[in-house]
């Protein structure tokens, strides 16, 4: 039997590290992609991740990555566009720079990627999963050119499954706000995080086993009729916050 091979962007921290040690889990032969080598090799059990050096945003760079999939590995099985982000910043506080460098890394880098992704991904009959955020289906203030760039996202995911199917499966994951040991302080430290999760329906943050586990479910047989999807992992939503106002929490 082939082992079926994912290629990860931003795979070596956060999201992208729990989905990249998810599919070594089930098996899968990883590579990430990342601007920087991690410090240590990503393993489970006796699988190891590959690494690609490079830059996204870089002119030619997704061409270059999918080239080097190529020569080194001859096939690919699967796609999960995961790196992305943004700093919190107003737009009448950005220049032009940095909001072109957020549209890049959240929109169309995954594009690019994909696109270069696509012959190799037709051949193997797999997929593509984006992820996304909340953020591009609600208003997100300090944060504009990050969600414009994600509501972007779902709506090329939902192109890209029309224009490729049957041979190409293309959906995404709508993630909401992640416990990340990263970014402890850019919630508020542990007691904002705290509040936050008194907020959510589900009482907590989702954890990156959340949406690697998704991952997983869409890479796989059982959702082989799950295309142009944008499922939303929000642990049911962010409940308004006017309505603990309204009762005085």
């Amino acid at each position: 039997m082939v082992q079926k091979l994912a290629l990860i962007t931003g795979g070596t921290r956060g999201l992208g590290l729990a989905i990249t040690k998810r599919l070594l889990q089930d098996g899968w032969r990883v590579v990430v992609c990342a601007r920087s080598l991690p410090d240590a090799p990503i393993a489970i059990a006796d699988r190891t991740a590959d690494v690609i050096a490079g830059d996204l945003r870089a002119p030619g760079e997704p061409d270059r990555i999918m080239s080097e999939v190529i020569a080194r590995f001859g096939r690919l099985d699967l796609l999960v566009n995961n790196a992305g982000g943004s700093p919190m910043v107003e737009i009448a506080g950005s220049s032009a720079s940095l909001i072109e460098k957020i549209v890049a890394l959240n929109l169309t880098a995954p594009l690019q990627m994909a696109r270069a992704a696509y012959p190799l991904l037709r051949e193997s009959q797999g997929g593509v999963v984006n992820i996304a955020s909340i953020s591009g289906r609600r208003p997100a203030p300090g944060t504009v050119a990050y969600g414009a760039a994600k509501a972007g996202l779902i709506s090329a995911t939902q192109g890209l499954a029309m224009e490729w199917g049957p041979c190409v499966r293309v959906n995404a994951l709508v993630v909401g706000m992640v416990e990340n040991p990263d970014q402890v302080d850019h919630y508020g430290g542990p007691e904002g995080i705290a509040r936050i999760s008194a907020l959510l329906p589900m009482r907590r943050m989702a954890h990156g086993a959340d949406i690697a586990s998704a991952v997983a479910w869409l890479a796989s047989q059982e959702a082989a009729y799950v295309s142009g999807a944008a499922i939303e992992i929000h642990g049911g939503g962010e409940i308004p916050a006017f309505l603990s106002l309204a009762k005085g929490g």
